[in-house]
């Protein structure tokens, strides 16, 4: 039974993990000059360094050896380690190029997407309200292409490829440091050796900014590592249901963040896109709420029947259903 403060500080934890992806929009630009693939390249060299430093301190190494051994676990590491790269690498872009509103949609309607693979892919039955949900969401893609002119292509490249990654991670089942020390590992070279052709070129950034900038480069490894421990430290302390909440403070931060800070417009059809979102997100919620209340209510009058019958503990665990979970922590 988890005690009162270890919940509270799991609650830290979390907001502490997604309130740190909120804000991340807010680092990115700091690393200008570089363009986006190269702080990707640094973000992949210096992740793994941190990771890797952060495994040794905790001796947790007893997972590579099964990794190593099993070809179909590697094959889905390669394939997440390549849908996150695309998930990063294009957040990065869209930040620093002043499409931040339109990254933080992405991940608004992430969940949808989720949802929209569980049934595609492992063939899940949606009830009513998430059925609901996705019609909602399509609409408000639809009105937002309208509006643009075009499918809004940075936030749906993001929506899937982070609910590909959320469904390789699934499959995969390796610990939030353990992932992404893999991923990184996958990546390691080839992106030291596109840095190391930057600087036979001439065009690498770290280093020809002072050492100021190359320390922000060198402290992706640290932005993308630390809101990770948070989470899995959250992950352990509260509800999945918790977590499905707060996940929605993310793309909010980077939401206010785009208008109120770096003044991105809003015109009419995209608040009309951006309310249908947000109505499909509120559906989610409910359904998942009182879904999880009915769930509770079934187990307590399984657990007071048993007892009546003296077969309490024949009783097993309800599961109870998540809100549209974070299958992976944000690749943000």
């Amino acid at each position: 039974m988890k005690t009162e403060s270890e919940g509270r500080a799991g609650l830290l934890y979390g907001i502490g993990a997604y309130g740190m992806w909120g804000l991340v929009p807010l680092f990115w630009p700091l690393l200008k000059p570089a363009g986006a693939v190269e702080i990707l390249a640094h973000r992949m060299v210096w992740s793994l360094v941190f990771v890797g430093l952060a495994l040794l301190a905790l001796r947790r190494w007893s997972w590579i050896p099964e990794l190593a051994r099993s070809p179909r676990k590697l094959a889905l590491i390669t394939v997440a380690a390549a849908v996150i790269s695309v998930n990063w690498g294009l957040y990065i872009w869209s930040v620093n190029a002043g499409k931040v509103v339109e990254a933080s949609l992405g991940y608004f309607i992430n969940p949808l997407v989720t949802i929209a693979l569980g049934v595609l892919v492992l063939k899940e039955r949606l009830r009513p309200a998430q059925w609901a949900a996705v019609g909602v969401g399509f609409a408000a893609v639809l009105v937002l292409a309208i509006g643009y002119g075009q499918p809004p292509w940075i936030s749906l490249t993001l929506a899937f490829s982070f609910a590909i990654y959320g469904l390789v991670k699934k499959k995969l089942n390796l610990g939030g440091l353990e992932s992404l020390a893999a991923e990184t590992a996958v990546l390691f070279l080839p992106a030291l050796g596109y840095l190391i052709w930057l600087g036979a070129q001439g065009t690498l950034a770290f280093g020809s900014e002072g050492a100021g900038h190359a320390a922000l480069l060198a402290s992706t490894g640290i932005v993308t590592a630390v809101p990770l421990v948070c989470f899995g430290a959250a992950a352990i302390r509260v509800p999945l249901s918790t977590l499905g909440l707060l996940q929605y403070l993310a793309p909010t931060f980077q939401f206010l963040l785009g208008v109120l800070y770096f003044h991105e417009a809003m015109p009419p059809e995209r608040w009309a896109g951006f309310s249908l979102v947000w109505l499909a997100l509120t559906l989610l919620t409910w359904d998942a709420l009182r879904t999880a209340r009915r769930s509770r209510a079934a187990m307590a009058e399984a657990v007071a029947a048993a007892a009546t019958t003296g077969a309490a503990t024949e009783v097993g665990a309800a599961a109870q259903p998540p809100l549209p979970a974070p299958a992976a922590p944000p690749g943000r």
